[in-house]
């Protein structure tokens, strides 16, 4: 039995999945079941930042799991322990605490979860506590209950009701909707510096400092989600330092690239002391408020401590900087009528299509009409909403690559041109 019908048979049909089915991997290239090769600029959705089976990586896990894979974080996991420090030391470059998990929407449950213990440590004049979190459209936080009801896009709410409560939604980028939003309740910010699956959007350097000053004049926590954009992937190890490099926030959450293509997860807590007794953000979570049973674990954390120990001795943020100066300059010689703008920093790039410029088949939208041309030409690329085309490739690829993919890219979009 072919794996497709395995997969129909006996896995809940929640993708949409595209007709191939891989097998193998190799820095920039994989390989279905059928033989074929593919130049890979999805990486499982942002997750491969230094490539399919990387050495370093691969040297790490099986060292790792010849000594010990697992145990209880009911105690001391020395892997854990330098991953935590090389987060905080190197990365995010402020005092704080780290938490693992084993996902993206964990982690964002975690960094809501601390707004609630925020809240209730910081209540309202009545004292009553404050619960509400502030998000925004496009925005894109996870599929578990709390990272579902924070997400501004309803359709991955639909029948999921009733919502976990406490969530507001807001225009993106727009400080004069944001700053009579703010009520009693209100208790943080969540925002993706750059969105993701919303269409690629940066936030504004504006907006997030208009967002630092009503934080500040609120005593409201600024709470940044980095998951898809964080380490290097838009240029800077932290993506809100390619906007506003002098922001402090009070919590980051990560997953994706963090672990080259292992599942973990892991959110940051602030230092920073929130009242006049000196009493630390990061001490708000202590024995009880949180838990995760595979977080953290020694195989996961060896695994990301290579990722990130190549990222950094290699620069390749700096890379990442320099392939999108190469990818706009292409896209922008092309002239294509198709092509309105490519979006995002660092390669976390959005090339936004224009659907009166296409022929696209019925029942495809824009993006994955483009989507599927490339493929079939032995390109992976992913859509970012229906009319933007992602590019993700690992962080270490190659001039060569590059300009080999972006010739599919214009060869798929030629294509359909009307």
């Amino acid at each position: 039995m072919k794996t497709a019908d395995q997969l129909a048979q006996y896995v809940l049909p929640t993708y949409a999945r595209s007709p191939i089915t891989l097998v193998r991997g190799e820095g920039t290239r994989v390989w279905d079941e059928d033989g074929g090769v593919y130049l890979d600029f999805c990486t499982g959705i942002a997750v491969c930042s230094i490539g399919h089976c990387h050495p370093r990586m691969v040297a790490a896990i099986t060292g790792q799991a010849g000594r010990l894979i697992h145990c209880s974080n009911l105690y001391g996991i020395e892997p854990q322990a330098k991953l935590a420090r090389t987060i905080v030391e190197d990365h995010v470059r402020l005092p704080g605490k780290v938490f693992f998990g084993n996902s993206g929407a964990e982690a964002n449950d975690g960094l809501i979860k601390t707004a609630r213990r925020f809240g209730h440590r910081r209540p309202q004049a009545d004292g009553s506590p404050r619960f509400e979190v502030l998000t925004f459209s496009q925005s894109f936080h996870g599929r578990t209950l709390g990272s579902m009801a924070a997400t501004a896009q309803t359709k991955i709410q639909e029948g999921f009701d009733p919502l976990l409560p406490g969530f507001r939604y807001l225009p993106f980028n727009d400080p004069d909707a944001l700053r009579p939003a703010i009520r009693p309740e209100t208790a943080a910010i969540l925002l993706e510096p750059v969105q993701g699956e919303g269409g690629i959007h940066p936030a504004g350097a504006g907006f997030l400092h208009t967002i630092v000053e009503l934080c500040r004049a609120h005593d409201l926590l600024l709470l940044f989600d980095e998951i898809q954009c964080g380490f290097g992937r838009c240029g800077e190890s932290m993506a809100w330092r390619t906007i506003a490099p002098d922001i402090q926030p009070d919590g980051i959450s990560w997953a994706k690239g963090l672990g080259g293509g292992v599942p973990i997860g892991a959110f940051w807590v602030s230092d920073r002391a929130i009242d006049a007794d000196g009493t630390a953000l990061s001490s708000l979570m202590g024995p009880g408020s949180h838990a995760s049973t595979f977080g953290g674990n020694p195989l996961v954390c060896a695994a990301a401590l290579a990722v990130l120990d190549e990222i950094a001795g290699q620069d390749l943020a700096a890379n990442a900087r320099h392939q999108n100066s190469r990818i706009r300059a292409s896209i922008s010689a092309w002239k294509l009528p198709a092509v309105l703008e490519v979006r995002g920093p660092g390669l976390l790039l959005g090339v936004a299509l224009d659907p009166a410029a296409l022929q696209v088949p019925a029942g495809r939208t824009p993006a994955l009409a483009v989507t599927d041309e490339c493929r079939k030409r032995g390109l992976l690329v992913v859509p970012a909403g229906p009319q933007t085309v992602r590019l993700l490739p690992p962080l270490n690829v190659t001039c060569q690559d590059v300009d080999e993919a972006l010739a599919i890219l214009h060869d798929a979009i030629t294509s359909l041109s009307a």
